[in-house]
């Protein structure tokens, strides 16, 4: 599953508070700058297991009646639920062929009750814990910040990142089995 992008806004924000920590005022480190809190925005959500911002995902599933969790957490809501042919074609399922839940935890549940000849099921929903990068909690953020911070840093230096980045994100890790 590809995660789907940062919106520009959010990247651009996380870009600015990444300058900022860097006391960076013009812009002619952006574009790097950018790339690398998108990288930092991306190995957060991996090592956390959550989208950060909101934005639409897809996940494709087994069409089988188990309930399958959605491999990314903080779902707001789960919409389009198609079931993929064996020719490869998407065919809408109706309402009354799926069931859907969302936990107290925001993980995504989906059941498919009538998979027919199908053996896969393409799930589309939203999630993430933020609005926009100003909404998300601060520890995520900093540890975002001070990430692309050090990528940007390790162009000439090289060397871990800092620990500090793990212990921000820690609390929102989601245990993985």
């Amino acid at each position: 599953m590809d995660a789907p992008p940062f919106p520009a806004a959010a990247l651009a924000a996380a870009r600015d508070a990444a300058k900022a920590h860097l006391r960076i005022a013009g812009d002619a480190e952006d574009d790097a700058l950018r790339a690398h809190a998108a990288a930092a925005l991306s190995l957060c959500e991996a090592f956390t297991g959550t989208s950060l911002i909101v934005r639409d995902w897809q996940e494709v599933l087994p069409a089988d009646r188990q309930w399958r969790r959605l491999k990314v957490a903080g779902v707001t809501a789960i919409g389009a639920v198609t079931l993929i042919e064996p020719d490869g074609a998407d065919l809408a399922l109706p309402a009354e062929g799926y069931a859907i839940d969302l936990d107290a935890v925001g993980q995504g549940w989906v059941r498919v009750t009538a998979p027919g000849a199908a053996r896969l099921v393409r799930v589309g929903f939203r999630a993430g814990l933020a609005e926009s990068w100003e909404a998300l909690p601060a520890p995520i953020a900093h540890g975002v910040v001070l990430l692309a911070v050090h990528l940007f840093e390790a162009r000439a230096l090289g060397g871990a990142p800092p620990a500090a980045v793990a212990a921000l994100w820690r609390p929102w890790r989601r245990v993985r089995l």
